[in-house]
């Protein structure tokens, strides 16, 4: 398995253009993520005739190259190929050609920022929700332990290790995503979280810096006003950076850059990314309360969708706030839920309508792959992107599960694990949230492995496993 991997890194290298056509590369589940100096060097049927890649896709300002659960170890290899450990530390994306900003360019680089701010923390945020997860279940659904207990009231500690200091994680993954030192970023997160600022909140007293009034509030738990806050810092600090000089800049260049940002942050940005938080937080309740149980079958069904494009990592800031300052989201990561599991329906019905050896082993590690690794790419691209009709499936699927869920008001309480686990995340609203989550799950994999199987392939596709 490493000689494939090698090779694939090899002729991935080699399809874009070479070790020196790549500013930097990471990865994340199941994709190489490049930036590229030519963006119009790599052939993109080029690149997916690859053997062991899935798909590729430009997005984000980002070159993706989607590979499956083994994308680690093509990393690596990728990596040890073209020693980009130093290449990536010590070139910078403006190295490449400056393109010119547009509507398009700037959702790119929006969606982008969020991307790679949000995707670090997933085994972070996944380990808090494991936590609450046995919280509720051993505590409050079974009775297996007291809910004054010390094993009870550390799973909550943990849980609130992650979700209360929010701010302090996304300052560290923003920071780096911005290519700043990302200690800083755990200062500017902390900074919203000092307990004499949030006593101030509790009390109701004025503040201001520099004389400028600021907005007194808890911020913790919160999303919105790091991220808005970061890019300033930023900023600041690359300008610091730049134009002092080195005996200075150890010194001066954060304490400056920190000097300049405080009536930013507190007097303009983290206000106002805590207003827009309520309002999206009552927003989606609101909706959720009335025409909810569309919404959520149409998130459902176009939620696969959403990831190839990266739209989803702005819903999902969404859906983290709502379980943040509410304790549960009954819109967008319930709906994104149903169409995880319907792409584990799509590659089961693909797997028993197949009848060619090879085509039909494929399926059966894409269903393995999304029902114990979570990882529901591989069937997307190698299922449903290549034979089209039981995307159609997958999505009808995710509709239905999706509407079930929104007509019960179903609840998701944590946002954890995206494989099998995934229906824990429903024991927080009790019994009845939990058998209709079970139920909808149920309907969203037997809607989309039924269709699939009747209609998502010709005779002559089964038996050949040709497109």
């Amino acid at each position: 398995m490493a000689d494939k991997n090698q090779q694939i890194a090899k002729d991935v290298m080699a399809a874009v253009g070479g070790a020196e056509n790549i500013i930097s590369v990471t990865h994340c589940a199941t994709r190489l993520r490049m930036s590229l100096k030519g963006e119009s060097i790599p052939k993109d049927e080029e690149v997916q005739n690859i053997d062991g890649v899935l798909k590729v896709i430009r997005s984000g300002g980002q070159y993706q190259v989607v590979i499956g659960q083994n994308v680690p170890k093509v990393y690596a290899a990728l990596c040890s190929e073209g020693g980009f450990e130093n290449q990536a530390a010590s070139e910078k994306p403006e190295d490449g050609p400056k393109e010119k900003m547009t509507a398009k360019r700037l959702g790119s680089i929006i969606l982008n920022y969020l991307s790679g701010s949000m995707t670090p923390m997933i085994p972070a945020m996944i380990t808090a929700a494991m936590f609450k997860t046995l919280y509720v279940l051993l505590g409050d659904t079974m009775g297996l332990i007291l809910n004054t207990g010390n094993f009870y009231v550390m799973c909550d500690f943990m849980y609130d290790t992650f979700f209360y200091f929010l701010p302090i994680f996304l300052g560290f993954t923003t920071a780096k995503k911005l290519d700043i030192n990302p200690v800083m970023g755990i200062f500017v997160g902390a900074s919203l979280l000092v307990p004499d600022f949030m006593q101030l909140a509790v009390d109701g007293a004025a503040f201001s810096v520099y004389g400028i009034p600021a907005r007194v509030a808890d911020y913790s738990q919160t999303v919105l006003p790091i991220v808005l806050i970061m890019p300033v810092f930023a900023v600041l600090y690359k300008f610091f950076q730049k134009h002092l000089p080195d005996t200075l800049s150890t010194l001066f260049v954060p304490f400056l850059s920190m000097l300049i940002v405080l009536p930013f942050e507190y007097c303009l940005l983290a206000p106002i990314g805590g207003v827009l938080g309520d309002y999206v937080g009552n927003g989606i309740l609101a909706l959720g309360s009335s025409v909810g149980f569309i919404a959520v079958a149409i998130i459902g069904a176009t939620w696969s969708f959403l990831v190839m494009t990266g739209m989803h990592h702005v819903l999902i800031v969404f859906g983290i706030s709502m379980i943040a300052q509410n304790g549960v989201d009954t819109l967008v990561l319930t709906g994104g839920s149903y169409a995880t599991w319907a792409g584990f329906g799509m590659a089961l019905g693909a797997f028993l309508a197949m009848k060619h050896k090879d085509e039909k082993s494929l399926f059966f590690g894409y269903m393995i792959s999304n029902f114990f690794g979570g990882i529901g790419e591989p069937a997307l691209y190698g299922v449903g992107f290549k034979y089209k009709k039981p995307l159609l499936a997958m999505a009808i699927g995710g509709f239905c599960g999706g509407l079930y869920a929104g007509i019960t008001h179903l609840g998701t309480y944590v946002m954890g694990a995206t494989n099998f686990l995934s229906l824990l995340q429903y024991a927080g609203g009790g019994t009845a949230n939990m058998v209709n989550g079970i139920i909808g799950v149920v309907i969203s994999v037997v809607v989309t492995a039924v269709l699939t199987y009747l209609f998502a392939f010709t005779k002559e596709q089964k038996e050949t496993g040709k497109a």
